[in-house]
């Protein structure tokens, strides 16, 4: 390979340590006009916490049955991200964990719920 050559970038598990705890995540790397992708990502980490998912049930109205069932619809994903939304701690963290700009979820937000 000569020297102009690039390597791909790494994908892989990142690991975060947040508050004494490790979480191991798998990289991503969203592109604009994947909001179902990312509100999905969102959702994933959002049930990877008790406390947060329980939230998010109380919050939103979804049960585990309609949130299950309902996955694809753009919005209960849109409903996943205006939870983020709602508690600027979780925004954070999330778009951290995901490797994402904050203004990224609240873009994908919107995209959802148009």
């Amino acid at each position: 390979m000569g020297s102009g050559c690039v390597s791909p970038p790494r994908l892989g598990p990142t690991v975060h340590q947040n508050n004494g705890t490790l979480t191991i995540t798998a990289e991503t790397h969203h592109h604009s006009g994947d909001a179902d992708t990312l509100a999905l990502s969102a959702l994933g980490w959002v049930l990877a916490d008790d406390d947060r998912a329980e939230r998010l049930l109380s919050l939103t109205g979804l049960t585990p049955e309609t949130l299950r069932d309902n996955l694809t619809e753009r919005s209960t994903l849109a409903a996943v991200l205006d939870y983020l939304a709602g508690h600027e701690p979780d925004l954070l963290l999330a778009a951290d964990a995901l490797n994402v700009a904050p203004d990224r979820l609240a873009a994908a937000r919107q995209e959802l719920s148009a």
